[in-house]
């Protein structure tokens, strides 16, 4: 696939590279553009492949597949972040690792192919990036509130109170934070990231994990039809 030169230099193009550089156009159009196609393409497969689900098993399954951190793990996989242009600011904070913008860059990518080649073609690139997420536990999943669903299952099962020990390290610019769940005074998983929100939300995953056990693609999907947003109780 060839996208343009200078359409894949805008779609690398963040807005904070924009404010330090007069103002050049960023990203943002793709990946509004970027999005709808990333959206079509994903309803579009999923309502083929799983012609007996209803309509909102299809929106939470969509819904895991085009969520920030799952776009995210894909960037990541391609290696993108060194490539984004971002300013002075986010590079000191490491902008090139964050979900957000990551997310953000891979929708414009995105765009970018749509409008450098067709339509059929960017479907076919997203079905190649997306589709192998269905059989990846933590990609599936990625779209959920794990502090939320360690609750539920908490109180489904009795354990009692959840609280987070946090630890931290590094220097004050360049801090990491280490969390370990604990349910009623009993320790569960860790989980590590550059922020405390970000470590809590990983050691939630580990323990989410480390409970329901999973162990293959239909109890991931399992876990995403019942455990996402507006699933019956």
């Amino acid at each position: 696939m060839h996208i343009a030169p200078e359409t894949l230099r805008l779609a690398l193009t963040h807005r904070s590279y924009s404010y330090e550089n007069d103002g050049i156009p960023t990203n943002e159009r793709l990946e509004f553009l970027g999005d709808s196609v990333l959206g079509f393409s994903v309803t579009d497969y999923l309502y083929r492949t799983y012609p007996d689900l209803p309509e909102g098993d299809l929106a939470k399954l969509r819904s895991a597949l085009v969520s920030t951190r799952a776009l995210a793990r894909i960037a990541r996989s391609l290696d993108i972040g060194p490539h984004i242009s971002l300013g002075t600011g986010e590079r000191r904070t490491k902008g090139q690792q964050k979900d957000s913008i990551l997310a953000d860059t891979m929708e414009a990518l995105i765009g970018a192919a749509y409008l450098s080649t067709s339509l059929e073609t960017a479907r076919k690139l997203v079905l190649r990036m997306v589709t192998p997420l269905l059989s990846d536990e933590e990609a599936m999943t990625a779209g959920k509130d794990w502090k939320t669903t360690i609750q539920e299952i908490a109180s489904e099962r009795e354990l009692g109170d959840i609280r987070y020990v946090i630890e931290d390290f590094g220097p004050d610019h360049d801090k990491s934070f280490t969390a370990t769940l604990t349910m009623g005074g009993d320790s569960y998983a860790s989980g590590s990231g550059p922020s405390k929100k970000e470590a809590e939300r990983e050691a939630a995953r580990a323990t989410v994990e480390q409970l329901v056990g999973l162990s293959g693609s239909d109890d991931i999907l399992t876990l995403v039809l019942d455990r996402a947003p507006g699933a019956p109780a």
